[in-house]
């Protein structure tokens, strides 16, 4: 069963949300907070293994810095962020904080299942409403023929024994190559990698939905 904290001011909605998730026998919902701070406080005793919140939030912490000081605790949690509106500075700055995954309020009920569902897997989703923000471009220096196809295999949410097995590399090698091609993209993690892939086309929202 996979535990879920919920972090949204309005009530209605985080109880609505319960409801719906509870219905379901592989979800259980161990606790909800209407603010950074209050999900900080219980953090320990809820233990959960996926937070939903909010980006927006009320009082001192907003929803990008919550997602840090709950990493920098509990390092197996994975977040999720909830934006009721879809732009690239907050998709990049939930990333680089370390959530896994972003949504839309407004997302159908099956979106927010297969973002829950991939993270706890420890895949990354986004939210297909952002693909527009994915197409073309993608920063930092040019990558080598190997550090590419490396890239393309992180994307895919491949840890590094499964990527040295795919490209026939040692573990040390991939170990280089990421270092290498997260400091020419100029990104902290995986998850903004990732989303460098999508820009340069090396794979697409359906490729990661398929996984």
């Amino acid at each position: 069963m996979t535990s879920i904290a919920l972090v949204d001011d309005h009530r209605v909605v985080s109880r609505s949300l319960k409801a719906y998730l509870e219905s379901f026998p592989e979800f259980a919902v161990v606790g909800i907070a209407a603010s950074g701070e209050e999900l900080l406080e219980h953090l320990d005793e809820w233990k959960p293994d996926v937070v939903l919140q909010d980006l927006l939030l009320p009082g001192g912490v907003h929803g990008i810095e919550t997602t840090k000081r709950i990493l920098a605790r509990a390092t197996s949690t994975r977040v999720i962020a909830l934006t009721a509106s879809i732009d690239e500075a907050r998709l990049v700055g939930a990333l680089r904080a370390g959530a896994s995954g972003y949504v839309r309020k407004d997302a159908e009920p099956e979106t927010l299942l297969a973002a829950i569902r991939a993270v706890v897997r420890g895949r990354t989703y986004i939210d297909r409403a952002a693909e527009p923000l994915l197409a073309g471009g993608g920063g930092g220096s040019e990558l080598t023929a190997r550090e590419t196809d490396v890239l393309r295999q992180l994307a895919l949410g491949r840890s590094n024994r499964e990527i040295a097995a795919a490209l026939d590399i040692g573990d040390e090698t991939v170990k280089t190559h990421v270092a290498n091609l997260l400091a020419k993209l100029g990104v902290d993690n995986r998850a903004q990698a990732m989303v460098q892939a999508l820009k340069r086309g090396l794979v697409s929202l359906d490729d990661l939905e398929s996984l």
